[in-house]
């Protein structure tokens, strides 16, 4: 079994913004997997399960906003008696260009609230990202570029990431970490099959 964890806020106003990366690719992936997600109150998140390449997948967007993601990602964890080594966070980042992934098997939280709660609440960084960047944009404020809405060709880009975020999250499932990260993190400005070998090379 695989937990897959999509970062975002609830609330239709987040809808279409940076922040919300990880709930994007969640719902990329529950409509390619003819799965539903549903609210539950228990864990706080709308959940879905589905099976892909033989392995149950468990979906979940936490609905306790950002900064109190580990309170629904713990609750999921423990009822389905999951550990750390079986979760994979999709979520947002600044520091990567909008296009661009970045898969790593643990990892810092990079500053980013909604990993820094489910690191502490599992008490362990060990568990997988998938980071999706969204780059810094033209604002000034980081705050208001995550918090507001993608602009036209924003809009259109980031759709594109999370088709290829969520085509990644199949990889690592079906074919493996390492497999995943050798063939999806690479720049967009790269040419086709040649890895970013900074991004690539350090598997962590």
């Amino acid at each position: 079994m695989k937990v897959i964890v999509g970062l975002g806020n609830p609330g239709a106003e987040y809808a279409k913004t940076p922040h919300n990366m990880g709930f994007l690719v969640v719902d990329n992936l529950a409509e390619r997997l003819g799965c539903r997600l549903k609210d539950s109150s228990g864990f706080e998140a709308r959940i879905g399960s589905a099976r892909h390449e033989g392995e149950e997948l468990i979906l979940v967007q936490p609905q306790t906003f950002m900064n109190a993601s580990g309170r629904a990602v713990g609750a999921v964890l423990n009822y389905r008696k999951v550990g750390a080594q079986d979760l994979w966070v999709v979520v947002d980042d600044a520091d990567i260009p909008l296009g661009s992934l970045r898969i790593r098997k643990l990892g810092g939280t990079g500053g980013h609230r909604g990993l820094a709660s489910i690191s502490e609440v599992l008490g362990t960084p060990a568990y997988g990202r998938v980071r999706v960047g969204i780059g810094r944009g033209a604002r000034q404020d980081l705050v208001g570029h995550v918090l507001g809405a993608f602009g036209r060709d924003e809009w259109a880009e980031a759709c594109k990431a999370v088709d290829v975020a969520a085509e990644a999250v199949l990889a690592i499932v079906g074919q493996g970490a390492d497999v995943a990260m050798n063939r999806f993190n690479i720049r967009p400005d790269k040419k086709a099959g040649v890895n970013d070998v900074t991004a690539g090379g350090e598997k962590q």
